[in-house]
């Protein structure tokens, strides 16, 4: 055999085994986060059909209103400090997630009404509602169409009106969307096998892409900081039972009205970050100068994660709800 037959064979060898150790890889870490999806969560049934939630901790409670890409696992996740700070969390999958099915009628205000009907189903007459980044539409809606539910109302990097009209929807996505989130919208966020390898092999373009926080950020940010945004990412997959729960909330995004925000009577709390790549802080901005009374924190920087900032705004978040309460 010629020399370079040999050298072409034991190529193919190394590519097919290298191939295999990807696979067996993929399928390990698919398989660990369907597990955690399927796992800690209970079903309520409602007028409106069946809700996903999960639920931790004793004392106050508060509503978790996931965004984009998110569940009732990432929802606990991001609200264990406030687990932690003696609050009793309850986190739903909105329409689309997991095993919150999408129904005809998956509006911002159907989505509300959803949220109410869980806290019946709960015994929860009131209860502090956080709505982060795509999952404030519908905690505004709750405030708006039942008031009397909601003690306290926390916007954490809203993604809400004027939202539309300073990013007008391309495509189902907003047009000041970046380059690398249209391109994962229409190829990582289609599959589990896309995600799970763009995650590996370009952590520069789903930090910028998925996460809408600069490389630079993340590249400052301490040890505990980074493993925090590891931990959102692992809660998006399984991204294939999250599609429909994205595809509906880049619709809903796309064609948000004005909201009444004068009408809301809750005490009201609005984190901002100005280098969020989603555009949030205008928003947040908005939502502050509308509703009566509230208070908007602003950060620099920290992207749409508020990266460095974590221990500060769990702290206030904290007295925050405590106040509330």
């Amino acid at each position: 055999m010629s020399r370079g037959r040999m050298v072409a064979r034991l190529a193919a060898v190394l590519g097919a085994a290298a191939s295999a150790l990807v696979l067996l890889r993929y399928r390990r870490d698919i398989r660990r986060a369907r597990e955690r999806a399927a796992s800690g969560s209970r079903i309520a049934d409602t007028a409106l059909g069946p809700v996903e939630y999960g639920m931790a901790g004793e004392g106050p409670p508060v509503l978790v209103v996931h965004g984009a890409g998110g569940g009732f696992d990432q929802a606990l996740y991001l609200a264990e400090p406030l687990v932690r700070s003696g609050f009793r969390v309850i986190a739903m999958s909105r329409f689309g997630y997991l095993r919150t099915p999408l129904p005809a009628d998956a509006s911002a205000e159907a989505q509300a009404d959803a949220h109410a009907l869980l806290l019946d189903a709960l015994g929860i007459r009131r209860a502090a509602v956080l709505g982060a980044s795509a999952g404030a539409p519908s905690a505004l809606q709750l405030a708006l169409r039942h008031p009397e539910r909601v003690s306290a109302l926390v916007l954490l990097v809203p993604a809400a009106y004027p939202f539309q009209i300073e990013h007008r929807p391309v495509g189902g996505l907003p047009r000041r969307a970046s380059t690398e989130t249209r391109l994962l919208f229409d190829t990582a966020l289609r599959s589990d096998f896309l995600f799970w390898a763009v995650r590996r092999l370009a952590r520069r373009t789903m930090t910028r892409g998925i996460l809408a926080t600069p490389v630079s950020v993340v590249e400052h940010a301490n040890a505990g900081e980074r493993e925090r945004l590891e931990g959102v990412l692992d809660r998006i997959l399984p991204v294939s039972r999250r599609r429909l729960g994205l595809l509906n909330d880049a619709a809903v995004l796309g064609s948000l009205p004005r909201y009444d925000l004068e009408r809301i009577t809750a005490p009201t709390l609005i984190v901002s970050v100005a280098d969020c790549l989603y555009g949030t802080s205008t928003s947040a901005r908005y939502c502050a100068e509308h509703i009566a009374g509230a208070r908007l924190v602003r950060y620099e920087e920290g992207g749409h994660l508020w990266v460095g900032h974590q221990g500060e705004l769990m702290a206030e978040l904290g007295s925050f709800l405590r106040d509330a309460a």
